[in-house]
């Protein structure tokens, strides 16, 4: 009997070797949970099941990122709901004004609680935030919120200035400037400027036509409007006496020489607001009078500017305060103005409202489709439980035999030992 017992060992030890290792290839995908481990188990599924993974992880953060949008819509809104009460009262109020019922006692209380409610709609433009982004004051444009997994694939917010000066319910009181964007004043309306500075406005045409002083002038529905009781400036003769541009009721008549040149000048009350030489406006510190000439005139000191009239103005508007209730007639004006203020908010919230419900389909939309993609990345990368179990059971058992079966491969020497007894 010829026996190759090396043989059969190393056969039995090899066959053992592969058991093993597909039971530890078993065991080591059931503790994973996943069917692909390494690159080496299936290649091509694992840069499939990657690409997914990316995917899947894109779509929850742009699910998390149109949360995050909703969250900055509502405490947008939230802010101008609260402008919005704010307005109703105004409006309230400027009704109530609009009344002849109404002293001007009773008008002028009103005025203080239309005065703080405008502010109050400017300090929540200003101080509503979100993330220590400011919403309200104009600044939050051509914002994006990302809601994909990919590159490009956002949608742009922006909010409008929801402040009293851009709604158009602050404007009595303060200085009058130069709006940038607006409907022109017309030919009834003309500016007298310095520079940048508005010095005066007329208000009228032909006989009818008055300056005023720019901050007793306030815009009042698109309409220039002056506060009441305001006085007009008046147009007058002057002259220069002494180097100076004074008018005829302030010099004794004994002063007065040939030497006094006449002038057109612009006073409030005392107080002169600008001189007219050669039919153009100069400032009062621009002007003097050449006493040394032969023929004595007015002079124009070094480095004077003229004066700009401008009829072409854009819409002024006051920097600060509420709008006019004051009167009846600007009252009853105030109301249409609220109105329109009203339909501004309503229309910004309208806005983001429609956003926030867009926004709330795209979270449904981007969490349906990363569950449909986890499941098919699942498919692809998730080990089959049932499965392996029954091939781990069968290598388990086959380990076991190999085991038997090399042991009894390495005892098959000894039967050599019964042919020599």
């Amino acid at each position: 009997m010829r026996i190759n017992n090396n043989l059969m060992a190393m056969n039995t030890h090899r066959q053992l070797g592969i058991v093993t290792d597909s039971g530890a290839k078993a065991t080591e995908k059931l503790s994973s949970g996943y069917r692909i481990n390494r690159a080496g188990d299936d290649a091509a599924g694992l840069a499939i099941s990657e690409k997914m993974r990316g995917q899947i992880r894109g779509l929850t953060q742009a699910s998390r990122n149109a949360q995050d949008g909703i969250s900055l819509i509502q405490t947008a809104e939230g802010a101008l709901q609260e402008t919005h009460a704010i307005l109703q009262r105004m409006r309230e109020l400027a009704v109530q004004s609009s009344t002849d019922t109404n002293t001007d006692d009773d008008r002028a209380e009103i005025q203080k609680e239309i005065d703080q409610l405008a502010t109050e709609i400017t300090r929540i433009s200003e101080t509503t935030q979100f993330n220590t982004m400011e919403l309200l004051d104009g600044t939050y444009k051509d914002m994006k919120f990302h809601i994909g997994a990919n590159e490009n694939q956002n949608t742009t917010i922006a909010i409008d200035d929801m402040s009293a000066k851009a709604l158009k319910v602050a404007g009595n009181g303060g200085p009058l400037e130069e709006v940038t964007d607006g409907e022109y004043l017309g030919e009834d309306a003309k500016v007298l400027k310095a520079g940048d500075d508005v010095v005066a406005v007329e208000i009228g045409s032909g006989a009818n036509a008055k300056w005023y002083a720019a901050e007793d002038v306030v815009l009042v529905g698109g309409t220039l409007s002056v506060i009441d009781g305001t006085e007009g400036l008046e147009l007058e003769t002057g002259i220069a006496h002494d180097g100076k541009i004074v008018n005829y009721t302030l010099v004794d008549d004994e002063n007065l020489t040939d030497d006094n040149i006449e002038s057109t000048v612009l006073k409030d009350g005392d107080k002169i607001v600008a001189v007219e030489v050669n039919s153009k406006w100069y400032a009062l510190e621009d002007v003097e009078s050449d006493e040394d000439d032969t023929n004595p005139a007015l002079k124009l000191k070094a480095g004077a500017e003229e004066l700009d009239i401008v009829t072409d103005a854009k819409y002024l508007e006051a920097n600060e305060g509420g709008i006019d209730v004051s009167s009846q007639v600007a009252a009853d004006k105030a109301i249409t103005v609220i109105n329109d203020a009203i339909s501004t908010v309503s229309s910004e919230r309208s806005k983001l409202g429609a956003l926030q419900n867009r926004l709330e389909h795209t979270i449904k939309n981007l969490d349906t489709s990363a569950e449909n993609l986890q499941a098919s990345e699942s498919r692809i990368r998730d080990v089959d439980m049932a499965k392996e179990m029954m091939e781990f059971t069968k290598q388990n058992i086959l380990q076991q035999a190999s085991t038997a079966m090399l042991a009894q491969a390495n005892m098959a020497p000894q039967s050599v030992l019964q042919l020599l007894r």
